[in-house]
């Protein structure tokens, strides 16, 4: 068991979930996951980041022993304090895992005439983010795309937003709008001032829902020409909705029309 600070372990995971953090987690390929929900995730799924390192207090492989067979896992038992030097949450769970960064292709999602993407173009809040996977894994969406500018999706908050739906839903970073419309999808935007509303959309092939920055929207530099613009029917007296609950209900939407 390690019991020191100075213990490199802790260097290591610090550099992961740090003010460098972005930096370090593309050039090493991983990232941390903290807590049961995501350990639980990630020990279960079949598909998503695979665990390198799953670091354990005593009570911490208590709570994951009885979800699967750990012989085959590089386990690393920590004591309390080490992983309270390691964590980023006032009251650690005991466990904390170094997760590979999966090596994503958009070719990996060969289009079939229904799928159904979310696009997030320079979006900045982790917590959207996060609840937008989260969203996405519920309602069944192929992919979340995310543009160059947008926040890491690999980031500790984004991690913990999503639940565990990290490791049902694929994401895709750094991937330029121009290169998704140039897969020939059915591409929709929401704005107040679209002319069509959302349950009149209609989705006649493989389609991509696409949601700008929190503050500007969709950059004006972007080609918008190939892009339907919908909006959200809103009858209640609020201007306008946070960006993971509009995200949420476009969702739905999908979820429940049939493609023609």
């Amino acid at each position: 068991m390690i019991e020191s600070l100075n213990s490199p372990h802790i260097a290591r995971v610090k550099a992961l979930i740090g003010s460098r953090g972005t930096k370090e987690r593309k050039s090493a390929g991983q990232f941390v996951a903290e807590g049961l929900q995501c350990a639980r995730e990630a020990l279960v799924s079949s598909r998503g980041p695979r665990i390198e390192t799953l670091y354990l207090t005593l009570s911490g492989r208590t709570k994951v022993e009885t979800l699967t067979n750990l012989d085959s896992l590089n386990i690393v038992e920590v004591s309390d304090e080490v992983m309270k030097a390691m964590s980023e949450t006032i009251t650690p769970q005991g466990i904390l895992a170094v997760c590979a960064i999966p090596n994503t292709d958009l070719n990996s999602l060969p289009l079939n005439g229904k799928r159904k993407f979310i696009y997030l173009s320079e979006i900045q809040d982790p917590g959207n983010a996060g609840t937008i996977i989260r969203s996405a894994d519920a309602f069944g969406i192929d992919a979340i795309i995310a543009s160059p500018g947008s926040v890491d999706l690999y980031s500790p908050k984004v991690v913990r937003s999503t639940a565990g739906s990290l490791w049902h839903t694929p994401v895709f970073e750094d991937v330029a709008l121009t290169e998704l419309l140039a897969m020939g999808l059915q591409a929709f935007t929401l704005g107040a001032n679209g002319n069509i509303d959302l349950p009149d959309l209609k989705i006649e092939k493989d389609c991509v829902a696409i949601f700008g920055n929190e503050a500007r929207g969709l950059a004006t530099s972007q080609n918008t020409d190939a892009i339907e613009q919908v909006r959200i029917p809103m009858p209640g007296n609020a201007e306008s909705l946070n960006l993971s609950a509009a995200a949420t209900i476009v969702m739905y939407h999908l979820a429940n029309i049939p493609t023609s």
